[in-house]
């Protein structure tokens, strides 16, 4: 059992590290998209491999292995005081990238790879809908074959980079309720006719990640557009959530990590009483607990990306991973506020990682579906449908 990073990704993370804090320090203004400053962080983290970073070298990516490609996230989640610009990015290849890599034809990878993996396009995937959030079989966007085409009719909501994405990834039901093999994934170009985007969301937290609703208007899309096969889409957002649960909650390890750091220097330099308040039991006592709870997740989470990086078909690593980190971080967020008293509660980075925490729990499949999934893995039963989500 070796905890270490080798040379290389340990050069890695700090030339992550370094990149950030240089290039990603300023966020653009709190509720407000830029899209060309976001499009400009945007080809400064493709120049730095980051957007592609373990698609196939072939195909324009790093080929880097799960375990370096979360150190590579967590590093910029470290160095990057704007984590919903983590996220994105981190939603971008994970979710929609790695499925375009992992199950898409020889022609797919080299029309959409290449532009995706240097920077040039943003990709998004669409699978959330107003009604079908942790129950994805029962998603009510339609694809229709018609010949040599499918005719696409429904909506998305909550669609990560819907706003400046040049490229979707769209989950439809090909056969309602045909259950697992009912959906199939199709790659759909941000200007096909009869797709469009709603403005961006005002969220209460990953502020700098813009996220929209889509709709589909009878958009029409080649049967080439297929993402595996038809029937599929089930086995390819499984397929991505294993990266997401497990490599895109790296950043928000690096993100605690860095606001740990500041709180226990916060606590050695506040004085009350006369003494620096990390004197007092009471205030070391909970850093300690944060600690724990950020020292804990790691661990979970390079396990699993360690289980990910040799084939591993085990869902029970990544839920936990997914569980670890982000009850970690809404509980280092809350715990970072207490400490700074009344200066938490202004604006900064320990109620900005709070905000940022939040929704953690919720995307990439509830805390609470994780723990259905693990509970099924325990042979406890209970109904299969949604559960994989």
């Amino acid at each position: 059992m070796n905890f270490a990073f080798d040379d290389d990704t340990e050069d890695m993370r700090e030339a992550v590290e370094r990149f950030a804090r240089r290039e990603l320090a300023d966020p653009p203004p709190d509720g407000a998209l830029d899209p060309e400053g976001f499009r400009r962080r945007w080809q400064l983290a493709g120049k730095q491999g980051l957007v592609g970073s373990v698609v196939p070298e072939r195909y324009g990516g790093s080929g880097l292995d799960a375990v370096t490609a979360a150190a590579v996230m967590e590093a910029l989640g470290y160095g990057c005081p704007d984590t919903g610009f983590a996220f994105s990015v981190a939603a971008h290849l994970f979710a929609a990238v790695m499925p375009i890599a992992e199950f898409g034809s020889e022609e797919q990878k080299r029309r959409w790879l290449p532009a995706l993996c240097s920077g040039e396009r943003i990709a998004a995937h669409g699978i959330t809908e107003p009604e079908a959030g942790s129950d994805t079989l029962s998603l009510r966007t339609r694809a229709v074959r018609d010949g040599d085409s499918y005719v696409l009719d429904g909506a998305k909501a909550f669609t990560t980079n819907a706003p400046v994405a040049d490229v979707f990834v769209v989950q439809a039901a090909t056969a309602p309720g045909g259950g697992f093999f009912g959906l199939t994934a199709f790659v759909v170009e941000a200007d096909t006719p009869g797709l469009s985007v709603g403005p961006p969301y005002d969220k209460v937290g990953l502020r700098g990640s813009p996220t929209a609703d889509v709709r589909l208007d009878r958009c029409v899309v080649p049967a080439n557009a297929v993402l595996g096969a038809e029937g599929a889409g089930a086995s390819v957002f499984a397929g991505s959530m294993k990266w997401e649960r497990t490599c895109l909650f790296a950043a928000y390890l690096g993100a605690m990590r860095r606001v740990l750091e500041s709180t226990v220097a916060y606590a050695g330099q506040r004085e009350q009483f006369g003494v620096p308040i990390g004197g007092f039991q009471a205030v070391s006592h909970r850093l300690v607990d944060m600690t724990l709870a950020v020292e804990s997740a790691r661990l979970l989470l390079y396990r699993a990306a360690w289980g990910l990086s040799r084939g591993s078909e085990d869902e029970v690593a990544p839920a936990l991973a997914k569980l670890a980190v982000s009850e970690a971080a809404v509980r280092v967020g809350l715990d970072a506020v207490q400490l700074r008293g009344a200066l938490g509660v202004l604006s900064g980075e320990a109620e900005t990682l709070l905000r940022d925490a939040l929704p953690s729990r919720i995307f990439s499949g509830t805390n609470e579906i994780q723990k259905n999934n693990i509970a099924r893995a325990l042979g406890l039963g209970g109904s299969r449908r949604g559960a994989r989500r």
